[in-house]
């Protein structure tokens, strides 16, 4: 729909380019006005260029709006403010849209695919436990912005890197195994502090003991020990699976640190920086503020990340020579970039900021600026209930589960309510709104929205007992026809619906550029506040606005604009792997 006028705007601009100075990439801005005085469309080109033209801004808008009011569809232009290019449109140019959707279907919105691959890396969760509400919020974002990306005809595969080869599975490992002797009373007391405490071990050392007895018990920690780390790693992959499961969540490709450590891929990539002359031996300066505790003035392997935008160099080896968790972590990205990928997306917690520039410039240095790494961080999620803080889980003790989230309240509203803010805002997530039934949770609103659409073929029956409006009726006419029909709407309500409608596949590439899917859960709701209102706009004695009882043709036209937002919906909610409900 903006491209349109995109491309009109743009045209202008080059063949006057000896007065606007654009440059040779710039593409003009078209977006709906926050208010709708102002017209269907506004764009602020003029002002965007006139410091650089060394123009009054109104003297370059004057020169695009001559252009637009000369194309067919544009009914008036005016220029506001400072410079701002406002125009408004004939609503056949949203009757054509709407017949473009109608005929679609399905396919609206959805792009072709293009050769462009990105990896959506998600979760990532440490494999020593279930998953908690914590990584929800990342695992949906990641999730729906895969979708969009996908959806906007991108290659898309959904990662999950497994840290298997740090000290938090030498841990895992050992507590797997004090379980394992504590069954089989060969310890006592209280498990170590820094061991894994929950209750998941137990059950797997109860079957193990089951399986083999006391055959690990006195075999020496060089035999029991691959033994146990397989069996706990397994069972904990299992268990995290199994939990993105029950949020609708799967991922193409389980990638593993271990995997990259056994192919030797970090030696292979120190080498790479080696050769480019990005590794040198040298002291770093003491971190600001109070020293930690380990911390220790000493020669080692840093990599010039400040070269790449960072703020110091960086360690690649501590004092025992092993790797740092970055080394390993430049190897994890390296794999990615040897896999095809230029446009690299990783969602982190907010804990994780720190470790943002390095890790992007680890990406430049190791693709020579090839290749692009977004680090997008989810803000924390705090639990209430009515308004009252939750803090304590059944299951673990010390953190609310995603399983228990998803069994309390359904995947569905955990889906779209982790949607309903900005991944750089905190957000507060009340089980007592998620499970109400009212407009106060945005995922029944959305979905009551579709199941009143749906009932609108049969309420239209009701009051027209004797036409066919099944598909094989007059649904099923021509373009020429559904044209016909389409043209009758014309009332502010109408033409909104359809204005929003229209925005739908500039709405998921918008999400798609800026890695923002909860654009999408925005879109939705407002979609579905139009519909709300179009539904309660009717009098009494017609149940609502999409019948009119004395004007049959206007009624069949309102059908079809019920056709086409259920398209919508449905389209929608399927991107957020939500299933319609047709009742309520």
């Amino acid at each position: 729909m903006f491209d349109i006028f995109i491309s009109c705007l743009a045209k202008k601009i080059a063949e006057n380019n000896d007065i606007f100075q654009a440059d040779a990439h710039f593409k003009p801005l078209v977006e709906f006005p926050k208010l709708a005085t102002h017209g269907d469309f506004t764009c602020n080109a003029a002002m965007v260029l006139a410091k650089k033209a060394g123009r009054n801004p109104r003297e370059l808008a004057q020169i695009l709006a001559d252009t637009l009011q000369t194309h067919d569809d544009v009914v008036d232009v005016t220029i506001a403010g400072a410079g701002f290019i406002n125009w408004r449109v004939r609503p056949e140019f949203f009757h054509r849209l709407m017949r473009d959707i109608y005929q679609h279907k399905e396919s609206f919105g959805i792009m072709p695919q293009n050769k462009q691959k990105v990896n959506v890396e998600y979760v990532s969760a440490n494999p020593t436990g279930p998953l908690h509400v914590g990584h929800v919020r990342g695992a949906v974002f990641g999730d729906v912005l895969a979708n969009i990306l996908q959806a906007c005809g991108y290659d898309v595969t959904r990662e999950y890197y497994i840290n298997d080869a740090g000290n938090q599975v030498t841990l895992l490992t050992y507590s797997l195994y004090w379980r394992y002797q504590q069954i089989l009373k060969a310890v006592s007391g209280d498990m170590p502090s820094d061991y894994y405490p929950g209750d998941y071990l137990v059950k797997l050392a109860e079957d193990i003991v089951a399986r083999d007895g006391k055959k690990w018990l006195d075999c020496g920690e060089a035999i029991y020990f691959p033994i146990f780390r397989t069996e706990a790693l397994d069972a904990m992959m299992l268990m995290i699976k199994q939990d993105l499961q029950s949020l609708n969540i799967e991922m193409d490709f389980y990638n593993s640190e271990q995997r990259l450590l056994d192919a030797n891929k970090t030696e292979e990539v120190l080498s790479l920086l080696n050769d480019k002359k990005l590794l040198y031996k040298g002291v770093l300066p003491p971190p600001k503020g109070k020293l930690p505790d380990d911390w220790e003035e000493r020669e080692q392997l840093l990599f010039r990340s400040t070269e790449f935008g960072d703020d110091i160099d960086r360690p690649l080896q501590k004092s025992n020579g092993d790797y740092t968790y970055f080394s390993n972590d430049i190897a994890g990205h390296y794999d990615k970039y040897q896999r095809g990928f230029t446009r690299m997306i990783n969602i982190f917690g907010a804990d994780h900021g720190g470790y943002v520039k390095r890790l992007k410039a680890a990406v430049r240095a190791i693709s020579d600026n090839k290749a692009v790494l977004d680090i997008l961080l989810m803000q924390i999620v705090r639990l209430t209930d009515d308004g009252v803080p939750i803090k304590m889980s059944k299951r673990s003790g010390n953190f609310v589960t995603l399983r228990e989230l998803v069994d309390e309240v359904k995947a569905d509203a955990v889906r779209f309510i982790m949607l309903t803010r900005d991944n750089n805002a905190q957000m507060d997530f009340d089980f007592a709104v998620a499970k109400k039934e009212s407009s106060e949770n945005p995922a029944f609103y959305v979905k009551y929205a579709y199941a009143r659409l749906c009932s609108v073929k049969k309420l239209v029956h009701d009051a027209f007992p004797d036409e066919n409006f099944t598909d094989e009726g007059f649904m099923a006419g021509n373009s020429q026809e559904i044209m016909d029909y389409l043209s009758l709407l014309r009332d502010d309500k109408e033409l909104m619906i359809m204005k929003k409608c229209s925005d739908f596949p500039n709405m998921l590439q918008q999400a798609a550029q800026k890695a923002q899917p909860h654009l999408l859960c925005y879109y939705l709701l407002e979609l579905s506040e139009l519909c709300h209102r179009l539904w309660s706009a009717g009098n009494r004695d017609v149940t609502m606005r999409f019948i009119v009882k004395d004007d049959i043709n206007l009624t069949k036209a309102r059908l079809i604009l019920a056709d086409i937002l259920l398209i919508i919906l449905k389209n929608g909610l399927g991107l957020m792997k939500i299933e319609p409900p047709e009742k309520l």
